[in-house]
């Protein structure tokens, strides 16, 4: 078996990053301009396709070959800008190094994967090759200096062109490297078979109705207009958009300055006693203009393909903390629910672009056009959409793994955990836990308790949880929170298990099971160092250089090297017991989510995308069974006998949340 390490430059007209890598590829003048490869970890040559040159005979043969294993950094960018020219390459044979640094515990970019890494400066991605992509890739503004051209060509200048091809050559060499340091930790088969079935999802596409998209995008900016105009008219303020003049002018209209204008502080000015009713317009339009963003309507027009289509809407492994995915481009991870009713009289009258009636029919016209932004998702012509999404899985895989009998019945039986979950912490039989009783009161309790507590939470996750929006008062959450606990202790067990395992396997190397993962120390002679977690599935989490240290309040912490979801920097990360327990229910979530859609697309039932714990199929109206796709979700793993899962969700002609 041969490996063939590949790195690409392209030319496309088309903006990467707001069309996404499909549409790029997909324009007229995209064009690859540079190939550079490595055989065998051999010297790497590039062949420089801009000046003429072809690929040698062998290496086009390679690419089909199944004798020859393709690497590169976010292979699917290869693969498709070559399967544009060549036909569909057999995705099997294709490996993704980014995939790697991920499944590892490491960032995504290869800058930063090299780094994280510590690859010595020959062996990492150059820093000069912002400048010469932006400099050949992309459209140049034409200039009385550059003689009015609106593409630079290596022969415009030729030194840049030799500094691109080392900089194209010197990816392969950081790949290759990178590839090199992580081979002791190899990405499980299971694992790169899902890779191969998100690459054909993503390659597939959702079907959107730009009629809607467009009529949205219209209505939003004449509504958007609508209120700055009567805004400017209320307040004589020449920017009514400035913070600086906003809040100077209710300041006088207040008799007091507010402390900021985000969005619940205007919430919160709005529920209290305003006598002004200038002010209280003002920040009623304040509050609309909110709501009146048309980004992701923007997103959708930006990167549909010729055929209606938008790909590319998922990230394989985004969260490399759970292995779990992130959404790409339109964000279909975070769309607004759909409670506007009727959506199908919404969606017509937006596609009629008749503001004043949509205005009319459903109250705040932003509003409501947020709400249908998910429904631009449609069937394809004589399809149906067909949406599963599993039922309170995180819940029930940690009664799994905690070995909490009593919601494990729960599950298996009626599945109302809320109610159940009062019922425990309270004493109260079930059966009176029931609208129309006093009792039914407690099941907000035994809600936001299973929404906040799972995790090691206490009274500040409750808060966070909306529970004070919920009628409760701050004085109630220290019950709940120990009524919980009380009522889940195997749960609460597990966080301390959990969290004592690893300082134990940190501390002195020897490996540890709790419940159904087991806890290793793994090092190579690299000198990478990993705390990992091996999942019920096989498939590991990676901590990367794992330490105790001291946390805040001065007791013993783990420690570990990660990439920060708020800053995106690598650094070092604290971690304890309830957060370790999220990790892994929510990777085993994500397990799960992936076996159900091998299965599903074994079964003929073509994925286009997913969110969270959900699917969303798009078949023909005929093979359109719910009770079919939900029994599929519903199967069990063979790696997780006694898991109770389930599964519902609806048919229509466009997505939606209720």
């Amino acid at each position: 078996m041969h490996h063939l390490s590949i790195d690409l430059e392209t030319y496309s007209s088309a903006p990467l990053a707001r069309t996404g890598a499909y549409k790029y590829i997909h324009s007229p003048d995209f064009q690859i301009l540079l190939f550079a490869y490595s055989l065998d970890g051999g010297p790497v040559e590039i062949v420089d396709l801009a000046r003429g040159e072809a690929l040698p005979p062998w290496l086009a043969a390679a690419l089909s070959d199944p004798g020859y294993i393709k690497h590169a950094y976010n292979a699917a960018f290869e693969w498709n800008c070559l399967s544009k020219f060549m036909g569909p390459l057999p995705i099997e044979q294709w490996r993704c190094t980014m995939l790697h640094s991920l499944y590892c515990g490491y960032p995504a970019g290869l800058e930063a994967a090299g780094r994280a890494l510590g690859l010595p400066e020959d062996k990492q991605k150059l820093s000069s090759g912002k400048a010469l992509i932006r400099y050949f890739c992309v459209p140049c503004p034409p200039t009385k200096t550059n003689g009015g051209r609106t593409r630079n060509l290596p022969h415009h200048d030729p030194a840049k062109w030799e500094l691109f091809k080392s900089y194209c050559m010197g990816d392969v060499t950081a790949e290759m490297e990178i590839l090199r340091r992580l081979s002791g930790f190899p990405v499980p088969d299971a694992v790169e078979k899902q890779w191969q079935t998100d690459l054909v999802i993503n390659t597939r596409g959702a079907m959107v109705d730009m009629e809607l998209v467009r009529g949205a995008l219209e209505i939003g900016e004449t509504t958007r207009a609508r209120l700055v105009e009567e805004a400017v008219q209320l307040s004589g303020l020449d920017n009514p958009n400035s913070l600086a003049q906003l809040t100077g002018w209710l300041a006088e209209e207040l008799d007091e300055e507010p402390p900021d204008l985000r969005r619940d502080t205007v919430s919160r000015l709005l529920d209290g006693n305003i006598t002004s009713g200038a002010a209280r317009r003002m920040l009623e339009i304040r509050q609309e203009l909110g709501k009146t963003s048309t980004k992701k309507y923007n997103a959708i027009a930006a990167a549909v393909c010729a055929d209606g289509r938008v790909r590319g809407l998922l990230q394989f492994y985004g969260a490399n903390r759970t292995g779990r995915w992130a959404g790409r481009l339109i964000q279909v991870q975070n769309l607004p629910r759909t409670y506007a009713e009727p959506l199908p009289l919404a969606r017509d009258i937006i596609k009629r672009r008749e503001a004043a009636k949509l205005r009319l029919l459903y109250g705040s016209v932003p509003n409501t056009l947020s709400q249908l932004i998910r429904t631009s998702f449609i069937a394809a012509p004589g399809q149906k959409l067909v949406d599963a999404d599993f039922s309170s899985i995180e819940a029930r895989i940690i009664s799994w793994m905690a070995g909490e009998q009593w919601r494990l019945e729960v599950f298996r039986t009626h599945g109302k955990i809320y109610e159940a979950s009062a019922s425990q912490m309270f004493g109260v039989p079930l059966e009176l836990i029931k609208k129309g009783n006093p009792e039914y009161a407690l099941r907000q309790k035994g809600k936001v308790a299973e929404l906040a507590l799972g995790y090691q939470g206490g009274t500040g996750a409750l808060i966070k949880m909306g529970a004070l929006d919920m009628g409760l008062t701050e004085d109630e959450l220290p019950e709940i929170v120990s009524r919980w606990r009380d009522a889940n202790k195997r749960i609460r067990d597990l966080w301390y298990a959990m969290e004592a395992a690893a300082a134990s396997v940190v501390r002195n190397g020897t490996p540890a099971g709790v419940n159904n993962v087991t806890l290793a120390r793994e090092m190579d002679s690299n000198g990478l160092d990993f705390l990992t977690v091996r999942l019920p599935s096989g498939r590991k989490l990676y901590y990367a250089r794992p330490a105790q240290g001291v946390n805040q309040w001065g007791g013993p912490s783990l420690n570990y090297m990660g990439m920060d979801q708020t800053t995106k920097k690598w650094k070092q990360i604290e971690t304890y017991g309830g957060k370790l327990v999220e990790n892994v229910v929510q990777a085993i979530a994500r397990d799960c989510l992936a076996d159900a859609i091998e299965r599903l697309e074994s079964a003929g039932y073509a994925v286009v995308f997913h969110v969270h714990d959900e699917v969303v199929i798009d078949c023909p109206a005929d093979r359109a069974s719910l009770d079919d796709v939900t029994a599929i979700m519903s199967q069990t793993p063979p790696w997780a006998p006694g898991l109770p899962l389930d599964a519902d969700g609806w048919i229509g002609d466009f997505y939606r949340k209720d």
